[in-house]
């Protein structure tokens, strides 16, 4: 019938290796059936073959090759007792007569003299006949073996030439020019979805999108619109652009291409285009499909502003391959780039235009409620506490991304386990967030007590003037036990802010300055210690007169450049005289907070010295017992402290 179905055909393949095994075997037969170890003579010895040739047992002696004596009894010896297990077997019939003895003698001239002196002595019929045997399979296989290990070289090094896949390290000198993409289908159990991604409720609608439109072109195209030829994902390291593109990987029912930038790298010239030019090939042969580049910058990066390369970098010739390959002539549109960096400032303006990379998609750090979706994804696999909640772990990490967090759900039940517990509670997970951004408590370092003295007021200095002024972030603990390359830390709670004013910025410069402050008003000495604060603060004044234009002097100015061309110059983009005012400015605005700390802390060198002494005693204190010694802070109400909880 004609609509019957047709039954597959269940015939085995015939696999050329089986022809190569049994062409073997037939040549192991053949030598095997034309040597002599298909006959079973017994052996002897020179001296048993004497003692039978003088009793006149042997009729003849047959010498093979020169070293070897094949010995035929006469009928009259068959017949004696000691000669009857001396009757030759073999395996196939055979018209010739078989030796009933053999054995290998040494030195050819003395076993003949031996032989012919007994025959004239005892009067023997004996013959002595002579024999040369030749294996000519053997012979003629040792004589073409050279030729089948060249020939089976060359056939291994042309299908390796030919092949598409580079198994291994040998195959990699003849596939360096393929693409080192892994390919994820229908056949690959891609387990992360878009459900696996918390927050990033843009991206994900962006990067939905393309995969809707890959799975129903027709709700697009009946309105005249396009496939998106590209994505770029853009933000700081861990927030989560990789896991996007596994979730893309793990939704999309079609072929999706992922590799790194590192990967088109080589040190041989051409490589990285041709590594270009194979995977959009296999893309476009599977068609529709995704190709995810992770880390685009390796090869992505602005053409000319190397100048440490050559005239012929290897990584512009991979970069201009790419571009080609993305909007060229004879592009095929159904092949989507996604590609992740962050390193947006360096890429290619070519590779940035619309028709490559069409969209543009910004994954930030998240904010406190980004975050709390993303504490409740990875809490999922941990065993807490009942009471634990997520909307407090999420104001108390400011500023973490996805992986931060990840972390600090793996710290936790670490710490919890190292300590019995049989759930993680909301302790360890404040001790998870104290280790990753403090480091790892070293209570046994050696610490004199004028060096914990001066720790211990320093710290206080710290405390008291980020109490006293209204910006200053709130207190959450302070204290002076030694955390990683750190004497003592103060935490704090930063509002999260979009913009920043200048008062808030001096107050905050202000409260790093303050343990220098008290340092300099309780000992009238300062010291080393201060290292980490005037860091932070000079970065901060540099970039209040050089960034944000919050200079009166400097004026409405900024020398900041977000192509990060000024990388690659040599010059500054202002004068010397320019110059002479920004180191100025950014000195008198420290040297302004610094005096404002000093007199904040000389008002309250009471309080200081009370926390202080608080501090040496519990060494490690927090809110409450700021609010024991202050009093409330009178901005609390304004700032909705979260702490509350």
């Amino acid at each position: 019938m004609a609509n019957e179905k047709k039954t597959p055909n269940k015939k085995p393949k015939l696999n050329p290796y089986w022809i190569y095994g049994a062409i073997i075997a037939i040549f192991i037969a053949m030598q095997l059936f034309n040597s002599n170890s298909l006959q079973d003579a017994s052996t002897t010895t020179p001296s048993e073959f004497m003692n039978y040739l003088r009793a006149g047992d042997i009729e003849t002696v047959e010498i093979v090759n020169k070293r070897e004596a094949e010995v035929f009894l006469t009928d009259e010896a068959l017949q004696k007792e000691e000669h009857k297990k001396s009757k030759p077997s073999t395996l196939l019939p055979t018209a010739s007569r078989l030796p009933n003895y053999s054995f290998e003698f040494g030195d050819l001239q003395n076993f003949e003299n031996d032989v012919k002196s007994t025959i004239k002595e005892q009067n023997l019929k004996t013959a002595v006949n002579y024999k040369t045997e030749q294996n000519l399979w053997g012979d003629f296989l040792i004589g073409i073996l050279p030729f089948i290990l060249l020939i089976g070289v060359w056939i291994f090094i042309m299908r390796r030439m030919s092949s598409g896949g580079g198994g291994g390290a040998g195959g990699q000198i003849f596939n360096i020019g393929k693409s080192k993409a892994k390919l994820f289908d229908q056949n690959t159990d891609v387990k992360t979805s878009f459900k696996d991604v918390a927050g990033l409720e843009g991206a994900k609608e962006e990067i939905q999108e393309i995969v809707d439109f890959l799975k129903n072109p027709e709700k697009y195209t009946s309105l005249g619109g396009k496939i998106p030829k590209g994505a770029l994902l853009v933000g700081p390291p861990g927030t989560g652009k990789t896991l996007l593109a596994k979730a893309v990987a793990g939704e999309a029912k079609v072929p999706f291409f992922s590799l790194s930038g590192s990967d088109f790298v080589e040190m041989f010239v051409g490589v990285g285009a041709s590594r270009v030019r194979d995977l959009f090939k296999q893309a476009k042969e599977k068609s529709p499909a995704i190709i995810f580049i992770d880390e685009i910058d390796a090869i992505g990066r602005a053409r000319g502003k190397n100048n440490m390369s050559g005239s012929n970098d290897e990584r512009e010739n991979t970069l201009n391959q790419l571009l080609t390959e993305m909007d060229g002539f004879g592009t095929n549109t159904n092949v989507i780039v996604l590609a992740a960096t962050n390193r947006a400032d360096v890429l290619d303006s070519a590779l940035m235009r619309a028709g490559r990379f069409d969209r543009q998609i910004f994954v930030d750090l998240p904010d406190i409620r980004e975050r709390q979706e993303i504490f409740e994804v990875h809490l999922k696999p941990i065993k807490k506490s009942e009471n634990l909640d997520t909307d407090f772990l999420a104001k108390q990490t400011p500023g973490f991304s996805g992986a931060d967090i990840a972390n600090v759900c793996n710290e936790a039940a670490l710490i919890a386990a190292r300590q019995g517990k049989k759930a993680v509670d909301k302790q360890d997970f404040l001790d998870a967030v104290d280790r990753i951004v403090g480091g790892l408590e070293k209570k046994n370092k050696i610490i004199t007590p004028s060096e914990k003295k001066a720790i211990a007021f320093h710290e206080a200095g710290h405390a008291t003037v980020s109490w006293m002024l209204e910006h200053a972030a709130p207190l959450v603990k302070v204290t002076i036990v030694p955390r990683g390359r750190s004497l003592g830390a103060a935490w704090y709670l930063p509002e999260e802010r979009l913009i920043v004013r200048p008062e808030q910025m001096l107050d905050e410069m202000c409260a790093a300055l303050g343990g220098r402050a008290a340092e300099k008003v309780i000992f009238n000495k300062i010291s080393t210690g201060a290292l980490s604060d005037l860091e932070k603060v000079t970065k901060q004044a540099r970039a209040m007169v050089t960034v944000y234009g919050l200079s009166d002097k400097v004026g409405n100015l900024t020398y900041y450049d977000s192509s990060g061309q000024n990388e690659y110059g040599f010059t500054k983009p202002y004068s010397e005289k320019t110059a002479e005012l920004i180191d100025k400015e950014i000195s008198d605005i420290i040297e302004a907070e610094y005096e404002r700390a000093i007199k904040l802390l000389e008002d309250n060198k009471d309080k200081l010295t009370e926390l202080a002494e608080v501090l040496l005693e519990k060494e490690v204190i927090f809110k409450d017992n700021l609010e024991k010694i202050f009093g409330k802070r009178p901005f609390d109400s304004e700032l909705k402290p979260l702490l509350d909880k």
